[in-house]
């Protein structure tokens, strides 16, 4: 019996293979080649862009393969050309309906009451076909789940290249989600939170009047970095604030 399955660790992550062969699983990076194409790069300015897309880990496709959507319901309507290479081939029309599906070799286990997020890979769109996202019980469920992604417009081909991601999976407490209290309330209710948002509003304001009175290409050359330092315009230090993450590797 392998006692890791009983040991209570609270915060365990663990990919096991179902064979030889396996896909790599990485930390989702903090880049993305279209940010970094833009003008400036000036999206790199969006913290919470940047952190959104490094919270999870990224399963990378093993061959390069180009997939087409007739329009039909059957499976049959969807066909897939794998490119090159040797080795298994995980992407298949399973269900129909224009989705396509990626099975993987892993059975996971989360830590109890630890659920696995698995979607599509954050701020990285992909022109003709979306993934669909699910949250799986990887804490008891002795199943593998699939990851599916479905075609937005037939006869569109859809082309994934080697080390792409087909999917983000990351581990999440639906417990926690369920113990919020939301409710509406006017802004006046919260003095202290109205007058740091007029100071901000103002001077976002005064921020933005130069740019509006200039014609310019591109982003401008200054920016306010209130929100990536963490702070307020009255100098007030967020209590907890991140630049980053820094998610481990699946170790072997």
């Amino acid at each position: 019996m392998d006692t890791r399955e009983d040991k209570r660790v609270e915060h365990e992550f663990i990919a096991y293979r179902k064979g030889n062969d396996a896909l790599k699983i990485e930390p989702a990076p903090r880049m993305r080649e279209w940010i970094e194409s833009l003008p400036g790069r000036f999206a790199n300015r969006c913290l919470p862009l940047l952190i959104a897309n490094q919270a999870g880990w990224f399963i990378l496709n093993n061959r390069p393969f180009e997939a087409e959507w007739k329009g039909g319901r059957d499976q049959a309507s969807l066909r897939i050309r794998y490119l090159r290479g040797t080795g298994p081939t995980w992407a298949s029309s399973h269900f129909g309906y224009g989705i396509l599906t990626f099975s993987l070799p892993y059975l996971f286990r989360t830590s109890q009451a630890f659920d696995l997020m698995v979607r599509g890979p954050a701020n990285l769109p992909k022109d003709g076909i979306v993934p669909l996202e699910g949250i799986v019980e990887t804490s008891w469920s002795v199943a593998p789940f699939t990851m599916n992604w479905q075609f937005t417009r037939p006869k569109h081909k859809v082309r994934f290249e080697i080390d792409e991601p087909i999917a983000m999976i990351i581990p999440t407490r639906l417990a926690d989600i369920e113990q919020f209290e939301p409710r509406l309330e006017p802004l006046e209710k919260n003095s202290r939170l109205k007058e740091s948002y007029f100071t901000w509003r103002t001077s976002r304001s005064e921020f933005m009047k130069p740019l509006r009175s200039t014609d310019q290409d591109g982003p401008p050359a200054t920016w306010q970095k209130h929100y990536m330092l963490g702070t307020s315009p009255d100098g007030t230090k967020a209590v907890h604030h991140r630049q980053k993450l820094n998610l481990k590797p699946f170790s072997d």
